[in-house]
């Protein structure tokens, strides 16, 4: 949009009508997105280009502008005109102490926020895969609710899934974290405690809640809460890491949301001594308490140790038969037994899968079509991952941008078919937990083609030996994309290295 609005207004009299157009502007977007690398980004635009429609374009269309979306760079000039049709507003790649200074001493973004924004939308900048917890963070979330009188629809970073920022909001005495007027809400937390606090009835006209858990603990002490949550009616909960608390926490809060209608799990559990999470339990430990839910999208992998008492653990077509006349639709499931060591894994979920995410596949993997995919975790502790089983996951994973590799067991099938892979999408790369085999099979451009690689963790040792010490031709052409490398162990350098890599930042 930038770009259109600085080349084309005032060229003629007919591209202005087309480009100032009320439906056209209604969204002004006055940011603009440079890689540099997967999680170092850049949204400002050019000066000149700022400059020309702040002074020219700006006074033309402001009192027509609905959705502004902004950076800490455009912000003070593009605040200067009044925004009377305003209600929607996106900060963009904020430092965080930046944006608490805007929201305590800037009285144009103040009365904004307070007056006429119904809808906003926060963006943090982010240098690293896990950005540390910050208080300064709780503090502006505290802070929006406080100032947004007229809030009904706030997104708190979790605009991208490359830049997701959680926070630890869990204050007992806290009394100003209260909104009356918010209806949904997007956000990430620390810890399973931030989720039941949010839902403690301080947002009591909340009835959309997406949240991502880092953190699931066993048990909470300091959260009794029990009551019915009967003005919720969609809710969706992620958490990636895996969690003992299924049973005990999650279960017994879906149950008090009675009024639910639409129901959205991404989780990774794990039960000692019990069973697979399957059809038959997901409908009598939750469905039958939430009766009017009318939509269910689920991804859930149980991992199960069975080491005190004999269950033999089920198989792929028993999990799936347990979903067979019920309400959950078409369904797929991996199943994967490692009887030596009395465990097993079971990943169930809705198809068409709905996720961005797909976490701990292995050898067991049955295939379909995951075109929402962006990051995939592969982790396997019996089999190696063969070239051909690459070349599935490229077909079947077709948009994959981040891939994470957990194997240590060499591969079998030395000798690759003459069939090139191809991951055109692939930006991250880590295989600092994968066997030295993973190293050639992916950075020799002969294996697999990676057109858009730009970050990288692995093992040095493993790298060196594989490049025999980065002067390989063989993946020359996969390395000298890269913009970013991650190797956890302190190394010296050597000499040709940079050439080897030649645009690391």
């Amino acid at each position: 949009m930038v770009d259109v609005l600085y080349s084309l207004v005032d060229v003629n009299e007919r591209f202005d009508q087309l480009i100032l157009d009320h439906l056209y502007i209604r969204h002004l977007n006055m940011t603009t997105m440079t890689i540099r690398s997967v999680f170092d980004r850049i949204y400002s635009i050019d000066d000149q280009v700022l400059s020309r429609i702040c002074e020219q374009i700006l006074p033309r269309i402001h009192h027509q502008v609905n959705q502004l979306t902004v950076d800490p760079y455009s912000m003070d000039r593009l605040l200067t005109v009044n925004y009377s049709q305003l209600y929607s507003l996106s900060l963009v790649d904020f430092q965080e102490k930046i944006l608490l200074q805007y929201l305590k001493g800037n009285s144009i973004l103040s009365d904004l926020l307070s007056e006429q924004i119904t809808h906003l939308s926060i963006d943090m900048e982010v240098k690293t895969s896990m950005p540390p917890l910050s208080k300064t963070v709780s503090k502006i979330f505290v802070l929006i609710l406080s100032l947004c009188k007229r809030l009904i629809s706030l997104n708190f970073c979790s605009s991208y899934r490359y830049r997701l920022m959680a926070i630890h909001i869990f204050k007992p005495s806290t009394t100003n974290c209260i909104s009356s007027t918010l209806t949904t809400l997007n956000i990430n937390v620390d810890n399973f405690a931030d989720c039941l606090y949010l839902l403690d009835g301080r947002l009591n006209c909340l009835s959309t809640l997406i949240i991502r858990v880092l953190k699931i603990p066993p048990v909470i002490s300091k959260i009794k809460n029990t009551k019915k949550l009967p003005k919720l009616k969609s809710f969706s909960l992620t958490s990636v890491y895996i969690t003992m608390a299924y049973d005990n926490l999650i279960i017994p809060l879906l149950r008090r949301m009675i009024n639910l209608e639409e129901l959205k799990l991404f989780l990774s559990v794990i039960r000692f001594d019990s069973t697979y999470i399957d059809g038959i339990q997901l409908h009598d430990e939750v469905l039958i308490y939430i009766p009017r839910l009318n939509k269910l999208t689920f991804s859930i992998d149980t991992i199960l140790f069975n080491n005190n008492i004999k269950i033999d653990h089920r198989s792929n077509e028993e999990i799936r038969r347990s979903f067979i006349g019920r309400v959950y639709g078409q369904i797929g499931s991996d199943v994967q037994t490692i009887v030596m060591k009395n465990k097993g894994m079971c990943h169930v979920y809705s198809l068409p899968y709905q996720f961005e995410d797909f976490c701990r596949l292995n050898n067991s993997f049955q295939g379909g079509m995951f075109d929402k995919v962006q990051c995939l975790v592969m982790i396997d502790e019996i089999y190696p991952f063969e070239h051909h089983f690459f070349q599935l996951i490229s077909q079947d994973f077709p948009f994959l941008k981040e891939l994470y590799i957990v194997n240590c067991h060499p591969q079998k099938d030395k000798q690759h078919s003459s069939t090139l892979i191809r991951f055109p999408y692939l930006w991250l790369l880590d295989i600092d937990m994968a066997h030295m085999d993973y190293v050639e099979e992916f950075l020799f451009d002969k294996n697999i083609h990676l057109p858009r690689l730009l970050n990288l963790s692995i093992k040095y040792e493993s790298f060196a030996i594989v490049t025999n010490n980065f002067t390989n031709d063989a993946a020359r052409v996969t390395c000298g994309k890269l913009k970013y490398l991650e190797i956890s162990e302190p190394f010296v350098r050597p000499e040709n290295f940079h050439q080897y890599f030649p645009l690391l930042l």
